[in-house]
C-alpha cells in the first residue's frame, strides 16, 4: 500500500480519533496533518510493519501528548456553553452525550486516551496497549479508574443539578 492510498483511506478516521483526543476540530486537523507529514517521511519503514495503522495511531497519540504538554497548546478558544435541554426529545440525548463528553475531557490524558480508543474507536485492550506502548493490565487499570471517575462525577453532577431545581 502506498502512502497516498493509506492517507486517502484513513485520514477521516485519524481526524475523528484526533478530534476525540483534542476536543477541537481545527486542532485535530492540524494534529493529523503533522502526523501524516512525519509518517510520509518514514513510510518505507512504516509500511513494512505488520500493522501500519496501529503505528500511525500511536504516532497520533504520542504527538497529541506532546502538544498537550506544551503550555501554548492549552489555550481555550471559546468558553464552554452550559446549555440544558428543556423538553424530552432528540436534543436531550445530544445534551446528555455532550455532558458525558465534557466529563471525559476532564479525565487525565492517559485515562481519556484509553476511553477514546476503547469506546469511540472500538479497539481491544491488546491494540490499545500496542498504541500506548504499555501492558494490557495498564490499559485495564486506566479504563477502570477512568470509569470510576466518570461514575463519581456523573453522580456529583446529577446531585448538583437536582439541587438547582
Amino acid at each position: 500500500m502506498t502512502f497516498e492510498e493509506y492517507a486517502f483511506a484513513r485520514t477521516s478516521a485519524l481526524v475523528r480519533l484526533a478530534r476525540l483526543l483534542t476536543g477541537d476540530e481545527h486542532r485535530a486537523e492540524d494534529l493529523v496533518q503533522d502526523v501524516l507529514a512525519r509518517a510520509y517521511a518514514r513510510w518505507g519503514r512504516i509500511s513494512r510493519t505488520d500493522r501500519p495503522d496501529a503505528y500511525v495511531r500511536r504516532m497520533l497519540v504520542n504527538t497529541h501528548n506532546s502538544w498537550w504538554r506544551r503550555l501554548s497548546s492549552r489555550e481555550i478558544s471559546v468558553a464552554a456553553v452550559l446549555d440544558q435541554a428543556g423538553d424530552v426529545d432528540e436534543a436531550t440525548g445530544v445534551a446528555e452525550r455532550d455532558a458525558l463528553w465534557r466529563l471525559v475531557c476532564d479525565l487525565p490524558a492517559r485515562q481519556r486516551t484509553v476511553i477514546v480508543l476503547r469506546y469511540y474507536e472500538d479497539l481491544d485492550d491488546t491494540s490499545i496497549a500496542e498504541i500506548l506502548a504499555c501492558s494490557t493490565g495498564t490499559v485495564r487499570t486506566h479504563a477502570r479508574r477512568a470509569l470510576a471517575a466518570l461514575r463519581q462525577r456523573q453522580v456529583a453532577a446529577t446531585h448538583a443539578w437536582a439541587g438547582e431545581l
